[in-house]
């Protein structure tokens, strides 16, 4: 019960990394108040202002405080050429994966910073999804792989802007996770009969579950992750460690 009494906002919950999260918080003691388009506690569109100053101030004239928000929502916004897109696809795709997370923070902070968390009083802890995306290129579109990059610079500023307040903020870099974007990889590895090449690439060879990313996600929020702060966390399987390569298996040797 590692996030017991603890009250919690996650957007994107409606499916993939935010649903399996919002399910790991509540088994440890959260009260969470998930937010999506649709299928969540809330509707809610993380991009726009207005929602999501609505959103928090719900949740906190609702429970009386707010220890937590995972800013998860986000698109792929496909993987369309650096020429082959427009500027309003990149500002659609900025705004939910980018400017969302600014949001989240915006308005989650102050209301983190008057929460009775701790025995001094206030603080809390805000996460925001980037990617793998964010640190390389190869992993995603140009305007995501841009936004994501973001989302790691936003973290690192936003928690030297919280001096004092204790309030931890922390980004997660997920690798190729099975989730609704990532879905129409693994179903067209699968009716090839390659499912074996999913996450070749990485030293695990594997592709993640969203539960590995809420894993990660659970120890950020918690006192676990106490002194933990303007980091952002990869969790793809070994996959930024290296540069690609055709990884052999483990004890075997080339002839």
């Amino acid at each position: 019960m590692r996030l017991a009494g603890k009250v919690a906002i996650i957007t994107g919950a409606g499916s993939g990394i935010g649903k399996a999260t919002a399910a790991l918080f509540r088994s440890e003691g959260a009260t969470v108040i998930g937010a999506d388009l649709h299928g969540a506690d809330v509707d809610c569109d993380a991009g726009d202002e207005a929602s999501v100053k609505a959103l928090v101030e719900r949740v906190v004239g609702d429970h009386g405080r707010l220890d937590i928000i995972f800013a998860n929502a986000g698109v792929s916004g496909g993987f369309d050429g650096l020429f082959d897109q427009d500027a309003a696809a990149w500002a659609e795709i900025l705004r939910i994966n980018l400017i969302g997370p600014f949001l989240a923070i915006k308005y989650a902070a102050p209301a983190m910073k008057d929460s009775p968390m701790t025995k001094e009083g206030g603080g809390g802890s805000i996460i925001c999804t980037a990617s793998v995306a964010g640190l390389r290129a190869g992993a995603g579109g140009p305007a995501y792989s841009a936004s994501k990059a973001g989302v790691i610079s936003l973290v690192k500023v936003a928690a030297t802007q919280m001096v004092g307040a204790n309030i931890r903020v922390n980004a997660i870099c997920p690798g190729l996770i099975e989730t609704g974007m990532t879905e129409f990889i693994f179903d067209r590895a699968r009716e090839k009969g390659q499912e074996d090449r999913i996450g070749h690439l990485n030293p695990l060879k594997r592709g993640g579950q969203p539960i590995e990313i809420a894993n990660t996600a659970l120890f950020l929020a918690s006192d676990d992750s106490s002194y933990v702060n303007g980091q952002a966390i990869t969790v793809d399987g070994g996959l930024s460690a290296s540069h690609p390569y055709n990884h052999q298996s483990y004890g075997r040797t080339s002839a």
